[in-house]
């Protein structure tokens, strides 16, 4: 049981700590010996040696813990409410893919193969702002916990704060005066640390989360079986 509570603190510490070692000053490119605030981009921890190793293995991490995130958050809903078992599937499936995008991304050197990695990345953004939609949308429709009149008015806020950021760092990212892209640096962590407050708030669901929901997902229900032995 207390494996599902820390389940999203390790991803959380996972996803933060790694990236956050960064060196060769490659966040601050312009020739500036003032104004550069040395915010560096989450990326640019993939960059160059020895800091880019660390980079691949904690995204690589960050990926395989946030599949099982949604992996488990799927066979909760179809163990508890499987009435909703669409929506959550459709979750799922935007789960998956923003977890293989940031894997690519976390594998692909930005320096050498730059189109893979932020190609990688933008799909991850894209669907991780679906996946919090349709996560919140279920909160609202499905009673897990009890506490969703909480939970539910606090995961609206965080996921219209996940599409704002993301369409502003979006914008600015594209822009070539630097000004702009310190600013897509500072909204890149802000949707890192918000969809991990996100994840966070879901250590409620994981007291009530049991090993026989998960098994249960691999097998098929009585009413899936067909009434005719052949």
């Amino acid at each position: 049981m207390v494996l599902w509570i820390i389940f999203p603190i390790t991803l959380s510490l996972v996803s933060l700590i790694g990236t956050w070692t960064v060196g060769n000053g490659n966040f601050c490119q312009v020739n500036q010996s003032t104004g550069c605030c040395w915010v560096p981009t989450i990326s640019s921890s993939g960059t160059y040696s020895p800091e880019n190793s660390l980079f691949t293995a904690t995204i690589n991490a960050g990926s395989f813990l946030f599949l099982l995130f949604c992996i488990f958050h799927h066979a909760h809903i179809m163990e508890k409410h499987g009435c909703h078992s669409m929506l959550s599937k459709f979750a799922l499936v935007f789960g998956v893919v923003a977890a293989l995008g940031a894997f690519a991304a976390g594998n692909c050197n930005p320096r050498h193969l730059a189109l893979p990695h932020y190609l990688g990345a933008a799909i991850s953004f894209m669907c991780i702002c679906f996946y919090t939609i349709l996560l919140t949308a279920l909160t609202r429709k499905c009673v897990l916990t009890g506490y969703e009149k909480v939970l539910y008015p606090l995961r609206i806020t965080s996921t219209v704060v996940q599409i704002i950021i993301t369409i502003c760092y979006t914008v600015l990212f594209a822009q070539d005066k630097y000004y702009y892209l310190h600013l897509s640096a500072v909204f890149e962590w802000m949707l890192s640390v918000n969809l991990e407050l996100f994840e966070l708030s879901y250590a409620v669901e994981f007291c009530f989360f049991s090993s026989f929901m998960l098994s249960n997902l691999l097998s098929k229900r009585d009413e899936e079986k067909p009434l005719m032995m052949s």
